[in-house]
């Protein structure tokens, strides 16, 4: 049964043109359009798309109000529409944080060389987030509310930063499911530290990866004695301004990575949208050289260039993840992470947005560990001896 998709845009031009690549792919299916955010709220209700493609600025009732207000009735697989501004990359987190699953410009030459690849990352996209349909309509439990003892109260004022921008979270669709599931084989059993001494965390992601990466370095703490590196695949316009969130929100300092920068121990730095990120000089007086995306290069930034870059200057030393994603981004670096003695983890499949990147990872045989996104953290902090 095809795929049956809602395309919502103020746009005549815009709802036809998308409506015609997603009926050129025979598993995917137009079963009507919506002219703006009430209609799509109403239109969800009545014809239960698979997957609802969403535009952020429309009249009666914008994007981001429609995706709220589709998750709280209706949960479905959303795919916005976003233009390449300082702007519209707000706006983008925020959609995120609304609900959405992921995005692409609405511009499609900004992301692909011709039309053909345009048109088939398009339905491919609709074809991955489609998945995660089921899971998302999954009846809920009720979570416990959560007791706050004297003592965690004591020691969540002490790590408190309130010189800190307040900035509200991404949170994704499937997180409450996530925090109330069934205990995973892996989730009842203790995390137990592999005695390795590391100098560098490296998280890789993609599809997915902004509400993963907020879930995993929200819960590090301040004192986080190793620099972390962080690949999102990402337009140019986004990663300042997704950055600029984490930081607001992360006990740790979080930056968009700029040529030159020394590695500092409790900091992360994301990789640039459009260029790639590697590391010069040797461990404890290193620097990042951002260097030009590359006209062959598929993704800008890319995983396997970064994890490359850290396998060639801190050979065994590395702590490395990749996380949800579309591809198999992170597979090549990882292996020589690996082939160097480097650790190297992978999200489990059903705690992703789209299981390519971690899933070609562990496929290859290269992860040891796969985790659910839940658990990471903690994972992390056990593994450097930090709990």
């Amino acid at each position: 049964m095809a795929v049956k998709v809602l395309v919502v845009d103020d746009s005549s031009f815009f709802r036809r043109r998308v409506s015609e690549i997603i009926n050129g792919d025979p598993r995917l299916q137009v079963i009507d359009c919506a002219v703006n955010g009430k209609e799509a709220v109403e239109k969800t209700a009545q014809l239960k798309p698979d997957v609802i493609t969403m535009d952020i600025e429309m009249p009666v009732m914008d994007g981001i109000t429609a995706v709220r207000e589709i998750m709280k009735a209706n949960p479905t697989p959303i795919l916005m529409f976003s233009s390449l501004t300082h702007d519209g990359a707000k706006a983008t987190l925020d959609a995120l944080d609304a609900g959405a699953l992921d995005f692409l410009p609405k511009k499609f030459e900004d992301i692909a060389r011709n039309r053909d690849e345009a048109v088939s990352l398009l339905q491919q996209r609709v074809n991955e987030i489609a998945r995660k349909r089921a899971f998302m309509r999954r009846p809920m439990p009720a979570a416990r509310p959560a007791v706050a003892t004297p003592a965690a109260t004591t020691a969540a004022t002490a790590t408190a930063t309130p010189t800190r921008t307040p900035v509200r979270p991404l949170s994704s669709p499937m997180s409450p499911a996530l925090s109330t599931r069934p205990t995973s084989p892996v989730s009842m059993s203790r995390f137990k530290a592999s005695g390795k001494r590391y100098q560098l965390v490296a998280i890789g992601t993609s599809t997915g990866g902004p509400v993963a990466l907020q879930k995993v370095l929200s819960s590090l703490p301040a004192n986080f004695p190793l620099p972390i590196l962080l690949i999102q695949h990402m337009p140019s316009t986004f990663t300042a301004a997704f950055a600029q969130r984490l930081n607001g929100l992360c006990k740790i300092s979080v930056k968009e990575a700029q040529d030159g920068d020394t590695l500092q121990a409790g900091s992360a730095y994301l990789a640039p949208g459009g260029m790639q990120m590697m590391i010069d000089g040797r461990p404890g007086a290193a620097r990042l050289k951002i260097i030009d995306g590359g006209d062959r290069m598929n993704y800008k930034p890319c995983v396997d260039v970064t994890f490359g870059s850290a396998a060639k200057i801190y050979g065994d030393k590395v702590l490395s993840m990749v996380l949800t994603g579309m591809g198999a981004d992170g597979r090549d670096g990882a292996r020589m992470l690996k082939e160097e003695g480097s650790t190297v983890w992978a999200q489990d499949e059903e705690s992703c947005v789209v299981y390519g990147m971690p899933q070609a990872v562990a496929k290859a045989g290269i992860s040891t560990e796969d985790l659910p996104l839940e658990r990471i953290s903690e994972r992390i902090l056990v593994e450097l001896n930090l709990v």
